[in-house]
Parts: C-alpha cells; structure tokens; sequence
C-alpha cells in the first residue's frame, strides 16, 4: 500500500508554532532530501524527464509567473490561462492529425487522461442502448503490456479488465484480442509505447479491429505522445499510432513526460467534440447552480498550463526535433553497450526511449540488486525478470558509469559474490 511512512518515533508531528524563516526551512528540506537518488546525474529510470537546463528554466519561470492562478477559473476569472490552455490543446490537436471535430483537455496526469478516456467511453457505449445503464456489466480488453491506470479506472468506473497475450516481440496482439470483445464491450486499448516493453502497439490493425467490431479504441501515448512525431520526422521509422487511423477515438498524452514540461501537465484528445463533452462532469443539484469540469480534478495549478504553453512555443518544431535526435542517438549507444555484455539481450527493440533488457544465464533480480549497491535506482520487469529505464536526456552524461557497473553487478553475480535480490515492489 502506497502510503506515508510513519515517524520513527512512533509519535505525531505536533502542528507548528510557526515563526520559522526561509533559511531554515530551506536548509530542513535539503537535509530531508539528502537521501534521495540522485536523479540530476541519471540516477533514477523515471520520475524526472529533461531536454536542457534553458528548457527547464522557462518552464519553472512560466509556472511561477502563474502561481497563483487556478485553471478551474479559467473561463470566468482567469483568461490568459484559457487562452493558453487552447493553444496546447490545438498544438496537440495538430500534431496527432485530429480531425476539424476533435477536441481536447488538459488533465494533471496520465491516469487521470486515462479514466477520462474510459468515462467518455462508458457513456457513449450507454448511449447507444437505453438499458446500459448504471450497473450494467462492462469490458475494456487490452493487451497484457497496458497501464496499471486502466486498472484504476476499472476500479473507479466499475468494468472488467481483460487482458491479452502479447505478440513475440512485445507489441499487441489483435487476433488474441479479439475472441475477447463482447457486447459489453465498452473500448479497446493500444499503447503508443507500453511501459514494460517500450514498443508501440500495431495501431493500424486495432483500428481495423475496432472498425470491425463497433468498438472504441483508445491510445495510451501518456509516455511518447508528445515525442513520438518527431521521431520519425527525424527519419527514425517509429510507428504511427494517432487519428489518422479512423478506429482511434481518444489519446492520452503526458506533457511532462516527453514534452518536458513541468508537472503536473497531461493531455486527452478526442475524434469527435461530442465524446469530450461525455467525458465532462456536470452537477446541478445544490444551491449553488450548475457546476461543471471537464477533468477529475476541481482546482488545478495555472502554472501547470502556462509551463506547458511556455516550453512548447520555446521549443517548436526544431526543438522537439533536436531532442529527439540526441534521444535516439542515447539509447542506440546504450543498446549498443547493453547488449555488447555476453549473455544480455533487449526484451524488445525500443521505439521511442524506453529500454528493457534480460538475460537467459544470469538471476536479473539479483543483477538489479547489485547494481542498486552502486548508488542507482533500478526499474525492474517481472515477465521476463529483466532491468528496466525509461530514460530522458538526463541519462546520456551517465551512460558510461552505468555501463562500467552493469558490467561489474553481472560479474560479481557470476561469481556468486552478488547480493541475492528479489523482483521490485512497485514503480510507482
């Protein structure tokens, strides 16, 4: 269970007097944090994402220019934030070849693009037949590879989770999903990429199975949406997964992952306006009149959205080309490295900047393990045990020293001097 550990004394916090100044409480942060992973220098395979030092300073600028601010109030009191809030949205629109009907929202988060993909298709799949009402049996079915969100938003939305196998080389696999859509049935899932393997799944035929069976498709792209374009504009080949596929009726798309943006900054678009207005919630039951948000959140961070609007206009088309390419030059050298060790192969070949890596001959749990002794946070699989990292440009600099250790873990390892190690907990 993910929660606060508590004091270890055992004892409450007591609730302050006050009267402490910045220095001091600067100075009890850091001294709180001086155990933390040292993420600045690639120590960590998620959480933090970055491009370059000028791209984070005009992100954290805009964010506090806009500190104050509330995105729920956009419409009403706050109208720089909705005109900034439109031009991501549009940009985004753009990018994945939204049609002239399409629409978007601004969310806090990949989960919570997620679960509002799925609300708007639980409503458009009840709005087709009057007794699909509440408590009626439903279905999302996604191959084995997709986000532990989904499993959230069937705890939130009351559906059933029905996960496929998987093709040989980590992507999708239509035909093992199909014997499992039903009548209640309410969406399928594609990643663009899936978090284990880091691969983008064949949307082209989900989109012809979704075409086939009535079904809503959704795209997953929460970790290379916002990269993946630029990608193959740079010539790459990476694989198509966005509107132009006329099966794919939503995307989910994270801000501050790949488009570097500060958090929290998510995005979900949809085919058809009408589908973001199922999404949307609306209450007008209380004294008050008509309440309404097109997210789960209520309050939401202006900062967030003058961050996302001030670093994607500060990078453009070339900026996102450029850090595209120094990404894919990045992980070519790791592979390269990687799998340049006897015995170590990649899980699959990486699309985008996730990699995962295994081995036939050696315990992968114990190699993490070991490898953890110096001083790096290790991303682990279970199916296949192997090693982990989505990696951001935060890693390139560390590239070497993570090499030297790999190479170092797997040889104490083979030679039984290796700590005994045992599959992570959580990612999470």
């Amino acid at each position: 269970m993910n929660v606060t550990a508590p004091s270890p004394s055992g004892r409450r916090a007591p609730f302050p007097e006050g009267g402490r100044d910045w220095d001091d409480l600067r100075a009890d942060m850091r001294a709180r944090s001086a155990d933390d992973i040292d993420w600045r220098n690639g120590r960590a395979p998620l959480y933090v994402f970055h491009n370059d030092q000028e791209t984070y300073e005009i992100g954290r600028r805009a964010y506090f220019e806009f500190f104050s601010e509330n995105a729920l109030g956009r419409k009403r009191a706050f109208h720089g934030i909705q005109s900034m809030e439109r031009d991501v949205l549009d940009f985004g629109l753009s990018l994945f070849s939204a049609p002239s009907s399409g629409e978007g929202v601004f969310t806090s988060g990949g989960s919570e693009s997620i679960l509002i993909g799925m609300k708007a298709a639980r409503d458009a799949w009840r709005a087709e037949k009057a007794e699909r009402g509440p408590g009626s049996a439903m279905n999302i079915v996604m191959p084995d590879t997709a986000h532990p969100a989904f499993d959230k938003a069937s705890d939130l939305l009351g559906f059933e989770i029905r996960r496929a196998a998987v093709a040989p080389d980590g992507r999708a696999d239509p035909e093992a999903m199909r014997p499992l859509i039903d009548a209640e049935t309410i969406a399928i899932v594609g990643s663009a990429p899936c978090f284990p393997y880091g691969v983008i799944d064949p949307i082209d035929r989900l989109s012809a199975l979704a075409g086939e069976t009535g079904k809503w498709l959704h795209v997953d792209a929460c970790v290379g949406g916002w990269i993946a374009p630029f990608f193959r504009m740079n010539g790459r080949g990476t694989p198509d997964f966005d509107f132009r596929f006329e099966g794919v009726r939503s995307i989910s798309a994270d801000l501050h992952k790949f488009g570097f943006c500060p958090k929290p900054a998510s995005t979900v678009f949809f085919r058809d306006a009408a589908d973001a207005e199922r999404a949307t919630f609306v209450a007008d039951a209380w004294p008050s009149g008509r309440f309404e948000t097109s997210t789960l959140a209520g309050t939401r961070p202006g900062g967030a959205v003058a961050a996302a609007w001030a670093v994607l206009n500060h990078l453009g088309t070339s900026g996102y080309r450029d850090a595209a390419a120094r990404l894919a030059e990045m992980v070519d050298l790791y592979v390269e490295g990687i799998t340049a060790m006897e015995g170590l192969r990649m899980i699959a070949q990486p699309d985008l900047s996730i990699i995962a890596f295994t081995s036939e001959r050696d315990n992968m749990f114990d190699v993490a393990t070991e490898l953890g002794t110096h001083g790096w946070l290790v991303g682990q699989t279970r199916r296949p045990p192997g090693i982990h990292s989505m990696m951001s440009l935060f890693h390139a600099p560390a590239r070497e020293a993570f090499l030297a250790d790999l190479a170092a873990s797997l040889e104490r390892v083979r030679a039984g001097k290796g700590r005994s190690g045992a599959e992570s907990d959580v990612i999470y």
